[in-house]
């Protein structure tokens, strides 16, 4: 008996352009639906991805108006996969812009310590302990970023992952529960990059076979 198709949902906070990501998503074999309510994103779906697109605060305001229902799903076990400024948003603020993250990783985004701002390009991983990395063979990534996640002391514990660049050492990925993290951009990130997100639908379908 095949596994029946997996259900995610992209919340779309009107950042950019979705379709490499939807592609990938559906490559890995998921059923992809859009929703700009965040309360409706986490509602009848096996994951939850939080696209990497965009500014913190214009993100923040659309995720408002859902937050308590987000973060609950989310602390109840829905699988979610923050990429980029997904990621950033699984933090409790940022230094780019006013308004309020989901707080499930404790810390703060701040602007990378470096002279090339962004930082555009591959980037490779360091101290990687996710087995959805290693297990996708994903060492080296695609970033396009400005901004990085600084964890506090107690949220360095959820980090799986590292980077650097010119010398500024920041979370590569995190990991809280079924809520994963990337700052990098896995669906740009080659054949493992679309590996990874595989192995993250694979992921959510076994933890809806437990439910």
């Amino acid at each position: 008996m095949s596994t029946p198709t997996v259900r995610a949902s992209v919340f779309d906070y009107g950042a950019g352009n979705l379709h490499s990501l939807i592609k990938s998503l559906e490559a890995g074999g998921a059923e992809v639906r859009v929703d700009t309510d965040p309360a409706a994103a986490v509602r009848n779906t096996d994951a939850l991805i939080l696209p990497g697109v965009g500014a913190f605060a214009p993100a923040a305001e659309r995720l408002a108006p859902g937050l308590a229902p987000m973060r609950e799903a989310l602390q109840n076990g829905l699988p979610a996969l923050g990429i980029c400024l997904g990621m950033q948003l699984l933090f409790d603020a940022s230094d780019e812009g006013p308004g309020e993250g989901l707080g499930i990783v404790p810390g703060r985004v701040q602007r990378l310590e470096a002279t090339r701002v962004p930082q555009i390009g591959w980037n490779g991983l360091q101290d990687v302990r996710d087995a959805l990395l290693t297990n996708s063979a994903l060492d080296t990534a695609y970033y396009a970023n400005s901004y990085v996640c600084r964890p506090t002391a107690d949220g360095e514990a959820f980090v799986t992952a590292w980077s650097e660049h010119e010398g500024d050492r920041f979370p590569a990925s995190v990991r809280r529960g079924n809520v994963i993290g990337t700052q990098f951009h896995p669906e740009k990130s080659s054949t493992p990059g679309v590996a990874f997100v595989r192995a993250f639908l694979d992921f959510a379908a076994k933890q809806r076979s437990m439910r």
